[in-house]
């Protein structure tokens, strides 16, 4: 069947099903669809008993999507794929609002198809101006009527001519979008039980030779002890590691949950057929050949990704290590070695990555409750293991590398939520800005993906990690003590030079070192030597033993001044590693009401501990001063990150987000790529609300000199050419005082030119927009004026901002120095900041085609703030829409 616009929604059950606009040569499915339904089900959908045949498909066929649009689900297997539900919506007189229908097919009822057609039907038709929708239904059809009040859009019902009238605006509001975030994670949870309870796995392509990639995997997972049932497929039968062999999946004894696939990349599309034909309710390809390897490969991935859609199910991978599973004991991978049981759940794009920070993570005492090497994330993404890990009991902690991001946003809404209940630790691959796109605004210039990706993780959450041993010690921390209460550490040392590298390293990550209570150098004075330093850190000298570290611990722990303790050991003659990690443990068990984290760097060469059992959580060891005060910084503002308000996206008044769209698109005329002018620039802006100096065209001298007389002086003479950097070229005029020095400055900038009233000093800082190509809209705000990127320090924020995000912007970095007042300056209107960061933000949502949007600078003042200079870049873009909606 061709599909036209495809699309995949998930289900209540974990099943997929495939949307698509239908084209004329589906007439036919559609007619099979309406014979299969009921005498109920069409005269609830038509309201009577149609005549079934062409005039009643012909109306849903090739829709124009503008006036009327059309969806259809389909369902299927490899020989047959049967349409099971239609959608359809038509622009009404009043072209803000269109009449909805929708029928899903009796047998397949209760499993959400009618909510998941609504919510991409209201998306279609939003797109196109449509801003309700209106449906007639019949009282008996509770189904429909539960459906439109279940979906999270304000349903109004009114009752007229034995008809129950529906109607309810379709903008996604943050309620609707909770309610499908909540139905999306309801799916993605069923859909991935095959994957993570598996009772029975088959893998096809289990060689009986050593050194293959399925005969290991193969004996990996009889080697895990596998609670269920593992079956090895091979072409020729043979046995694997002792165990009887199949030469098809189809000759098993019934279905299994998983079928793990390695076979060449081009036979794959075979294997996965007759899996999925014989009812494998999950996939996991080990295989490479495909998007990884160019055209024809990401061709064959497309192919793979069809089949496994046409039967409802999840597919793991191509190109990946495999899966593993602590609970029932499943390690379907090609690992060297079985990994270690815990608590962590691991997502890695890198397979190669994934084992080499799985090999590194067992030494330090973690292990996981499930790894999954995503690989090619055809299907299964790091968002669908986020959906899962939240709710699963054996994971209490989540590490991800991620080398890219299909759908940040929702990322962002369901880490955000994970992050409440578990520390969510990731790591981004590609730093470095080489390559990234040149950009003429300062506000692009500062950016780059590398922001981007720091400002979603910030918003979410997510701590990130710089280095592979950063997320392992953040790890260790999270996963066996408390968070601290504050940013306060005590640093207790037998060796002052460890304590001083604490120290400094400490204040790189703004952990501060408060001097100690009078109460607990008291406490300490009576049992150190007198030369001992009684300042944080604390040095107890090299003659310090077990005993000195045993006595010490509990005091610095009660201290009220102190919200971690940081222990610095490195053996001298008088002390042993074993034993002083013991008095460590003992001090920190005996002292466990305190709840402050401990941690530990033992610096010797052979007996240190991965961790120093405290009874029943453990002290981390780090090999380092500095990582242990790096992985402190981290659980501090984890803490605080769970201390901060959510914030809400506040409702913005003085909007007009039609004129907007009309200005952009007078911008663009036909182009695909322009700075808009001075005048259209300032009228956007005037369109959501932004404050702007006023300007005046002019085209010669004459003119500069008659507008400066009606601005009035002293007065700005700029140069008037779109997108241009004005000081960089040498045009600006300042403190224009007469019309003949107007007339001046026009002639030495060339014409035309803008004047501007001078406005009152302030603080120069600057805010933009700029879109970025995988997130979005981000918001930045910093430092302004002619040295932006020079001072750098801007700091980014994804779209749509919160309240809390745009004030932590204003409030941030050095750009909130200068907001709060430097140097016995006034503080400036921070209120004002916030709003106008609110509506950039509202602004680049509403308008994907702002490229870059530069105000520098935004002059701040005590009683409010203005934008003194703007430059707008707007390009065409064309819609585009992910295959997978979740």
């Amino acid at each position: 069947m061709q599909q036209r616009e495809a699309r995949d929604v998930i289900l209540r059950d974990g099943a997929t099903l495939r949307l698509h606009q239908p084209g004329p040569a589906e007439a036919p499915a559609l007619l099979s669809l309406f014979e299969r339904l009921t005498p109920e089900s069409l005269r609830s959908r038509f309201h009577g008993l149609p005549a079934i045949g062409e005039s009643l498909v012909a109306p849903f066929v090739d829709p124009d999507g503008v006036e009327r649009g059309t969806l259809v689900g389909t369902l299927g297997d490899d020989d047959h794929e049967r349409v099971v539900a239609i959608g359809s919506w038509a622009r009404l007189r009043d072209e803000s609002a269109a009449e909805v229908a929708f029928v899903v097919e009796d047998r397949e009822q209760g499993r959400g198809i009618g909510t998941r057609l609504l919510e991409q039907m209201a998306i279609d038709a939003g797109r196109v101006g449509v801003e309700r929708f209106v449906a007639e239904v019949l009282p008996e059809n509770r189904r429909m009527l539960h459906v439109f009040e279940g979906a999270g859009f304000d349903v109004v019902r009114s009752y007229a001519s034995g008809e129950v009238e529906v109607r309810f605006p379709i903008a996604a509001t943050a309620e609707y979008v909770e309610r499908v975030d909540q139905r999306d994670h309801e799916g993605v949870v069923a859909s991935l039980a095959p994957l993570f309870r598996p009772c029975r796995v088959a893998v096809v392509g289990a060689s009986p030779r050593r050194g293959s990639i399925g005969g290991e995997l193969f004996r990996n997972v009889l080697a895990g002890g596998f609670a269920g049932e593992a079956f090895p497929i091979n072409r020729d039968g043979q046995p694997v590691a002792g165990v009887h062999a199949e030469t098809s999946i189809r000759d098993l004894p019934g279905p299994v949950d998983l079928a793990v696939i390695c076979v060449p990349g081009e036979a794959v599309l075979d294997v996965a057929g007759e899996a999925l034909a014989a009812g494998a309710r999950a996939l996991c390809v080990v295989s490479a050949g495909f998007a990884e390897t160019g055209r024809e490969g990401a061709a064959r991935q497309e192919q793979l990704l069809a089949l496994v859609r046409r039967h409802g199910v999840r597919l793991v991978g191509p190109n990946c290590l495999g899966v593993a599973v602590s609970e029932c004991g499943l390690n379907a991978t090609f690992a060297p070695r079985q990994f270690p049981a815990g608590r962590i759940g691991f997502a890695s794009q890198s397979g190669a990555l994934g084992l080499a920070l799985l090999e590194a993570a067992g030494p330090r005492g973690l292990g996981v409750s499930s790894f999954v090497s995503i690989g090619n994330k055809a299907d299964v993404s790091t968002n669908d293991l986020l959906e899962w890990w939240e709710d699963d009991p054996a994971t209490a902690l989540v590490l991800l590398y991620v080398e890219s991001f299909g759908n940040p946003r929702k990322f962002s809404r369901i880490a955000r939520r994970v992050a409440r209940r578990k520390p969510v630790l990731g790591m981004k691959a590609g730093r470095s800005r080489a390559g990234a796109r040149a950009a003429s605004s300062h506000t692009a210039a500062l950016a780059g993906s590398d922001a981007a990706v720091d400002a979603l993780f910030r918003q979410a959450g997510v701590i990130r990690a710089q280095t592979l041993e950063e997320l392992l010690d953040v790890a260790a921390l999270l996963s066996s003590q408390p968070l601290p209460h504050g940013r306060r550490a005590a640093v207790v040392t037998n060796a002052g030079g460890l304590g001083i590298l604490c120290a400094d390293a400490c204040e790189t990550a703004g952990i501060e070192l408060p001097s100690l209570a009078p109460e607990t150098r008291a406490a300490l004075a009576p049992f150190l030597p007198r030369e001992a330093s009684l300042a944080n850190p604390v040095d107890l000298l090299g003659s310090a033993t077990a005993q000195t570290y045993e006595a010490a611990l509990p005091v610095l722990l009660r201290d009220p001044n102190v919200d971690a303790l940081v222990v610095l050991f490195v053996p001298p003659v008088v002390a042993g590693v074993e034993e002083v990690a013991a008095a460590i443990g003992r001090a920190a068990e005996a002292a466990a009401d305190e709840q402050k984290p401990v941690l530990a760097s033992l610096v010797a060469a052979e007996g240190v501990p991965a961790g120093i059992p405290a009874g029943a959580r453990s002290v981390p060891t780090f090999a380092y001063p500095e990582s242990a005060a790096r992985a402190l910084g981290r659980a501090v503002e984890r803490a605080e990150w769970l201390r901060r308000a959510a914030g809400a996206t506040p409702e913005l008044n003085g909007i007009d987000r039609e004129r907007a769209q009309a200005i952009v698109a007078a911008g663009l005329n036909g182009s695909t790529d322009v700075w808009l002018d001075a005048v259209a620039s300032v009228l956007l802006l005037e369109a959501y609300g932004i404050p702007t100096a006023p300007i005046r065209l002019a085209a010669t001298p004459d003119e500069a000199a008659a507008a400066a007389r009606q601005v009035g002086f002293p007065c700005a003479v700029k140069l008037a050419e779109p997108g241009a950097h004005k000081s960089d070229r040498g045009g600006v005029v300042l403190d224009v005082a007469d019309q003949a020095s107007a007339r001046a400055a026009a002639a030495q900038i060339g014409e035309p030119v803008l004047v501007q009233p001078m406005v009152a000093h302030g603080v120069e800082l600057l805010a933009g927009v700029v879109q970025d190509p995988v997130f979005g809209p981000l918001v930045a705000f910093g430092p302004g004026g002619v040295l932006a990127e020079l001072v750098g320090d801007a700091s980014f924020r994804l779209a749509p901002l919160t309240d809390v995000d745009a004030r932590e912007l204003v409030r941030g970095g050095r750009a909130g120095r200068l907001v709060r007042g430097f140097r016995g300056a006034e503080p400036a209107d921070e209120d004002a900041l916030v709003d106008i960061l609110l509506r950039l933000s509202r602004l680049g949502e509403d308008l994907p085609e702002l490229a870059e949007l530069d105000l520098n600078p935004v002059l701040a003042r005590p009683d409010g703030a203005i934008a003194v200079d703007v430059r707008i870049r707007v390009r065409a873009v064309e819609q585009s829409r992910r295959l997978k909606t979740w």
